[in-house]
């Protein structure tokens, strides 16, 4: 009876038992892991509020098309009554409408400067971009339209641009037009879009006469953030930006050609070509002027693997790492016969489990490489020195510690990587794989007094 009743209990101890046990124990320890990552997130959000509000006060992202030739025409309306004595009253009425034309020829150069502003713990990029524009209109063709050009005014013709980010335009705009300058103002608008309007006053109505191409240019001035976008409505749009930015992201409806773009360490150029034949819309337009926002190109000024991002991607990896753990602790105990106390396991978990929140915390105040390193050296330290006393070996100590060293450089790795990161995920995860393979081999899980 007493045999029956001590290999009941001894049981409990077989190798199939606490590798159970230590499997629980891990799935319990995704709870803590869970509240750590959702801090990551809160203090992101903190971020992108803190960054919003940098922005906004700085300069919010430029978005800018023109210039726009607008002009107004009447048409007429006869409407014929009979009045109480039976007499035929007919009245003409005058209606005006407006035409807008599009720039022949459209060239767009952009330079920016950036450089981040901190607050706090948080940095945003931003930037000071000066924009010159110029090329030419063809002569306003109302005849396809069935306008008589006597019903065109073009002593009101004005010129326009359209933009967001207002606020943040740094000197005056002066439009070139013909031999004459005019100052662009902004003006009033009813609707409700991130887009406002500058007008010049009215065109001097002698340039309509020459009937031929005319030649414009002006210059603009901006403070922004994050994104420069350029609507190409030129018949023939070319665009040249470049940067001391070194990572560009070039989004939009159009991409810059591939052999005159330039990326390196000390920033970016590149060029665009956009023709009218591949856009849908027209040079002109008859009534109103079209939305236009969603054929814009440009580029966005990213911060590539910024600190929280990182501390997010790491924590992701955290279930790997305290598996990996207690599969290293299993092991040397269970091939060496040495007793580890669940107790032992738990306090070996929450400090796989804190060091997300020293490499968080440490991050905020340096850069993330830097917290990496202190981070893993606390815990691959404390965790060491906790293995020799418990087992009182210093060659399982230092196994430990270069087990783990090798798992958080694993994973650093991953983190930094960006094409390659799933690819050397796999591969690593795959010889880790292999390794438990040949080293478990040896365990005897039916082996009752192990």
């Amino acid at each position: 009876m007493e045999t029956q009743e001590k290999n009941k209990f001894a049981f409990l101890s077989s190798p199939t038992v606490r590798f159970a046990v230590v499997g629980l124990l891990t799935l319990l320890l995704l709870i803590p892991l869970e509240f750590v990552k959702s801090l990551i997130r809160e203090r992101k959000f903190l971020q992108i509020e803190v960054i919003d509000e940098v922005n906004d006060k700085w300069g919010e992202e430029v978005l800018i098309y023109g210039p726009i030739l607008k002009i107004p025409y009447v048409t007429f309306n006869e409407t014929t009554t009979i009045n109480q004595t039976g007499e035929v009253i007919k009245e003409k009425t005058s209606i005006t409408h407006f035409a807008y034309f599009f720039p022949e020829e459209l060239d767009v150069n952009a330079d920016i400067e950036t450089k981040t502003l901190k607050r706090g713990n948080y940095e945003s990029v931003v930037f000071t971009a000066g924009i010159q524009f110029k090329g030419n209109f063809s002569f306003p063709d109302f005849v396809k339209n069935d306008v008589d050009k006597d019903n065109v005014m073009w002593d009101k013709a004005v010129m326009l641009v359209r933009t967001t980010n207002l606020k943040s335009i740094k000197d005056e705009v002066e439009l070139k037009y013909g031999n004459q300058s005019y100052t662009f103002e902004p003006i009033f608008s009813s609707e409700n879009s991130s887009m406002q309007t500058l007008s010049t006053g009215y065109l001097n109505p002698d340039v309509f006469e020459q009937q031929n191409n005319l030649n414009y240019s002006f210059s603009m001035r901006y403070n922004g953030s994050n994104e420069l976008r350029i609507i190409p409505i030129g018949k023939v749009t070319t665009s040249h930006v470049e940067s001391n930015w070194h990572s560009p992201s070039f989004n939009g409806h159009f991409l810059p050609a591939d052999e005159t773009k330039q990326i390196d360490k000390n920033g970016f150029m590149a060029d665009w070509k956009v023709l009218h034949i591949n856009r849908p819309f027209t040079q002109e337009s008859f009534g109103e002027l079209p939305y236009l926002n969603e054929f814009a190109f440009g580029v966005d000024l990213i911060i590539p693997n910024d600190e929280y991002q990182q501390n997010e991607r790491t924590s992701k990896y955290g279930f790997m790492v305290i598996s990996l753990t207690f599969l290293v602790f299993f092991m040397i105990q269970s091939i060496n016969r040495l007793k580890i106390h669940l107790f032992q396991y738990a306090m070996i978990g929450v400090a796989l489990v804190l060091f997300y929140t020293l490499l968080l915390s440490i991050t905020e105040h340096s850069s993330f490489k830097l917290a990496y390193i202190v981070a893993t050296s606390s815990v691959i330290g404390m965790i060491s020195l906790y293995t020799l006393s418990i087992l009182k070996a210093r060659k399982f100590s230092i196994f430990i510690g270069v087990s783990l060293l090798s798992i958080y450089t694993f994973i650093y790795i991953i983190i930094q990587m960006e094409n390659y990161a799933l690819l050397a995920g796999s591969i690593g995860l795959f010889l880790i794989l292999g390794a438990v393979m040949y080293f478990s081999r040896k365990i005897d899980w039916g082996d009752i007094n192990n």
